[in-house]
């Protein structure tokens, strides 16, 4: 079932969708297969122009029976209502637990119709909340089923990413309609080996149906613990769309998108598209669905998962989320909107007129608005609270510094915790002021600042990576050990260096402004020179490097004559 809409509608849906302060997002989940190392991986990028990056933290927590915990929705902070507080909560770092447990999102929208505004769970409370009731991806699922089912599911769809030490699933939910509780939803494993992505765009389409092995409905729910369950899916998944009339073709051929979130002009050119241009940069296949996520193909829809053609490291899947479609016809450097220094960024809204004709920048995986995103691993052959990293980054990905946070962690970096400034109020030591003065600041001449950026991005996280490397087998040795007081040594180990590590990155980004900012102001290029014998002191050496010969022409042909100088004018 397919929907054909116009342009300017399709564009004015989309500004309205991403508009709304519910986050425009983008995932991409690692199957240990498709992993050099053997890690599970997957990525978030939570972006609104009003959401401030911090670092969320719970701790472990035990309830006396009866306790109720009170339910505010994430995106507006609007309180929904009270339900009954686990009796135990495990401890969550971003959105990481204990268990290595991870749960990332992006919002898709979807059918109006469908939504329950009377549900008391919005699908951020309902990533936090399993985090705090789930050991692993399984439990994840069965604990978001039961929970929707009990207390109504308030929000618009929602794709989510869920990842433990061994498992990646993509589950995609929507609600049944108003006062109705519980979810339309679908969720697959995604294959060993392969990797999936999602970005505002519903992306599962048909289904195994259930045969009671490897598929399954929510009428069993419990047998998603059985190893061979590959799919779950909601038992009246196919009824809701028969009884608003969206669909009467057999459940074989339902496709949860196409009837849910059908795909037009916008959805994929602003959404699947960063999906594509994540698949096309790891597998040599892509370029076939290219008039798909342009827009151009809505037919040709990309597949679920695709197998990269090398296994992927940690700093690859970083690169997964630093895209702004280089090397692609839809490259954000290469039309005249990225100005003379190449800028990365469009400044919103994103659709626009020039005489009554609908234009539009594009929406990259990079973009100005991120409020914070990471890279989760999850690594089977450690102890749980060494095996999760969270690798956290605020503001814009392509130029944050994704930083290590231990899962077994007890406490935070002041320089990521929450109350330390917020998106109205400024903190000179918050990384997501520092981060975002910075890159600011590079957007003005963006190719020629950058490379001194990514030099120092570099130069971070390689540390990082080296030192975690050190620290995951220091650490362990203390949680095999049987030793008295070992287990409290390995979390004071992995808490101190991930909050120093926080700690020190905001405190280098911010030594990076100030060489930034004394290099590059007004224009110029200054560098530093020796002071000679004899001199008190000597100025620095100034180039000044001007405007590309590309961009002089463009000038030269806006202004015309106005700015020549004459030939007689002499030098």
């Amino acid at each position: 079932m397919k929907k054909t809409t116009s342009l300017m509608l399709s564009l004015i849906l989309m500004m309205f969708i991403i508009s709304e302060k519910s986050h425009a997002c983008t995932n991409f989940l690692i199957t240990k297969g498709a992993s050099k190392d053997g890690s599970t991986m997957i990525t978030y990028s939570a972006d609104s122009h009003v959401l401030y990056g911090e670092l969320y933290f719970w701790p472990a927590m035990k309830y006396k029976p009866g306790t109720m915990f009170d339910v505010y929705e994430w995106d507006s902070g609007r309180f929904l209502g009270t339900i009954e507080q686990a009796p135990v909560t495990y401890s969550v770092v971003g959105n990481m637990n204990q268990y290595q447990l991870a749960i990332s999102e992006t919002t898709y929208g979807g059918r109006g119709e469908l939504r329950n505004r009377d549900g008391l769970i919005d699908y951020g409370s309902l990533i936090y909340l399993t985090l705090q009731r789930a050991k692993n991806a399984r439990e994840a699922i069965h604990t978001i089923v039961t929970l929707t089912e009990k207390y109504g599911y308030c929000s618009s769809g929602e794709s989510f990413s869920i990842s433990d030490p061994n498992e990646v699933w993509i589950m995609e939910m929507i609600g049944k309609g108003q006062g109705k509780k519980g979810m339309a939803f679908v969720a697959r494993l995604v294959p060993d080996g392969y990797i999936s992505g999602h970005a505002n765009q519903a992306r599962i389409q048909t289904f195994p149906q259930a045969n009671g092995t490897t598929s399954i409905t929510s009428a069993e729910i419990d047998k998603i613990f059985n190893p061979s369950v590959e799919t779950v899916y909601a038992a009246d998944v196919v009824t809701v769309a028969r009884d608003f009339g969206w669909y009467d073709g057999t459940d074989a051929d339902f496709s949860f998108s196409d009837v849910y979130a059908p795909v037009d002009f916008g959805a994929a050119r602003f959404c699947d598209a960063r999906v594509w241009a994540g698949f096309n940069r790891v597998n040599s296949t892509m370029g076939e669905y290219l008039n798909y996520a342009m827009g151009y193909d809505l037919e040709n829809r990309m597949p679920l998962w695709v197998k990269p053609d090398n296994k992927l490291s940690l700093e690859d899947v970083m690169g997964l989320m630093r895209d702004y479609y280089q090397n692609t016809p839809m490259d954000m450097t290469k039309d005249i909107g990225a100005g003379p220094y190449a800028n990365t960024v469009r400044w919103r809204p994103m659709s626009w007129k020039v005489d009554g004709k609908e234009y539009l920048h594009e929406r990259a995986t990079s973009t100005q608005q991120t409020g914070f995103s990471f890279v989760t691993q999850s690594r089977s052959w450690l102890p749980d609270p060494v095996g999760g990293i969270l690798w956290f980054g605020v503001d814009d990905t392509y130029y944050t510094v994704y930083t290590p946070m231990y899962c077994g962690i007890t406490s935070v970096p002041h320089s990521f915790a929450v109350g330390n400034g917020d998106i109205m109020t400024y903190s000179a030591d918050a990384a997501f002021w520092v981060f975002n003065e910075v890159t600011n600041f590079v957007y003005s001449r963006a190719n020629v600042m950058t490379p001194d950026l990514q030099a120092k991005q570099k130069e971070l996280e390689h540390k990082y990576m080296a030192e975690t490397a050190d620290i995951d087998a220091r650490a362990a040795e203390l949680f095999n050990s049987t030793a008295k007081g070992a287990a409290k040594k390995g979390t004071d180990m992995i808490t101190a260096y991930s909050v120093n590590a926080g700690n020190n990155t905001v405190k280098e980004w911010r030594e990076l402004y100030k060489f930034l900012f004394t290099k590059y102001m007004d224009g110029n290029v200054k560098t530093r020179r020796p002071v000679p014998e004899g001199y008190k002191y000597i100025a620095p050496e100034v180039k000044q490097p001007g405007y590309p010969q590309e961009w002089l022409m463009r000038i030269v042909i806006d202004a015309g004559d106005k700015l020549k100088v004459p030939e007689s004018a002499g030098n």
